[in-house]
């Protein structure tokens, strides 16, 4: 019998003491829906969709702002799709391009860059959002802006790191279901020191089923043990030392910020925003934008779904006045999202 075999079993048929288990990867929780395994669990398995989703974690501030930057400043925004949709406080910037603002999407900053350059009359500004994952590649853009000599790029900054996010939200777990891409640029130092210090367990995960089912089952039985725990189970792609030269390269160009988190509320030097000396690329000091403060619909439960408070489900929303059509929450926005997940495969 495989590894994965053994795995499926054993969380089908574990009885012992409630746990809860807390995906922090909207990856992972697109694939534990789609895979089934949810289906399989023993009910003594809860498996929580908490904060791992860059969109969803995105203020509403920052829609605002980016709003700001294409209606008033003349900006064109460069972003990528997910954030187009992503409701601010009045508006998205869907609304702000039927407007007439010019809102294009990219795969990757460096798209936005070579649009600048193609377009010198033109300011662009790229929407600089994600984990320590995407983060190396939006420094490498202000590098490349800076050896072409452009003066019409810059970003927007909500990046978020995940070290701190864990230590907001150890209450709502027992264990975390760590993030493979993630620790695959910071390595696993971080989780061997949450573990010692605050005694913190959790395994670092691959995305197949069958390295999902082993790290689950892992999570299951270290939790039983009743010690804290780290397991690194996705050693062909995660280090202990990570990438080191991405994280130099984010280390020259950003330094750490505290940051709001929506739904979840701010979170110490949890942020990255660009170095003083890199300022001319900077978005908001470039464009002296004022601060904001967004309003998120009161009706929305995404905060609380982020959290591990509630379910999609529990969302008197959910399914009704938003879906991915007509998404009110970002949640449901983002094709990394809870509620996309729990709305495209959780009813099923």
């Amino acid at each position: 019998m495989s590894a994965a075999s053994e795995a499926k079993d054993f969380l089908s048929s574990y009885d012992g003491k409630k746990v809860r288990i807390m995906e922090v990867c909207g990856t992972h929780t697109h694939e534990i829906f789609k895979d089934g395994i949810r289906q399989i669990l023993s009910p003594q398995i809860d498996l929580i969709s908490g904060p791992g989703c860059p969109v969803c974690v995105t203020p509403a501030d920052f829609i605002d702002e980016a709003v700001m930057l294409a209606l008033e400043k003349n900006c064109t925004i460069t972003t990528f799709g997910d954030l187009v949709r992503v409701p601010g406080s009045e508006k998205s910037l869907a609304d702000a391009r039927a407007d007439g603002a010019k809102v294009n999407v990219v795969y990757a900053p460096q798209d936005a860059v070579k649009y600048a350059q193609l377009h010198p009359d033109e300011e662009v500004v790229f929407l600089s959002v994600g984990f320590e994952t995407t983060v190396p590649s939006e420094c490498l853009a202000v590098q490349q802006a800076i050896e072409k000599g452009l003066k019409n790029f810059s970003l927007l900054t909500a990046n978020k790191t995940m070290p701190e996010a864990y230590l907001a939200m150890k209450d709502a777990t027992d264990a975390f279901l760590y993030p493979g891409h993630v620790h695959a640029i910071i390595g696993t130092s971080v989780c061997e020191k949450l573990r010692d210090e605050y005694g913190i367990s959790g395994v670092c995960a691959g995305f197949t089923p069958s390295e999902l089912l082993v790290a689950l089952a892992l999570e299951v039985k270290g939790l039983s043990r009743g010690e804290p725990f780290f397991i690194n189970a996705y050693p062909r792609v995660v280090r202990e030392e990570g990438s080191p030269k991405a994280v130099a390269l984010t280390e020259k160009y950003m330094e750490p910020v505290d940051v709001l988190w929506r739904g979840i509320g701010e979170i110490k030097n949890s942020g990255l925003a660009l170095r003083e000396e890199y300022s001319d690329f900077d978005a908001r000091k470039k464009y002296a934008l004022p601060h904001i403060t967004g309003r998120d619909n009161p009706a929305c439960r995404c905060g609380e779904v982020l959290q591990g408070k509630c379910t999609s489900e529990e969302c008197p929303l959910f399914g009704k006045a938003c879906r991915p059509e007509h998404p009110v929450g970002a949640c449901m926005v983002s094709s990394e999202g809870a509620c996309s997940a729990f709305y495209l495969y959780g009813r099923h």
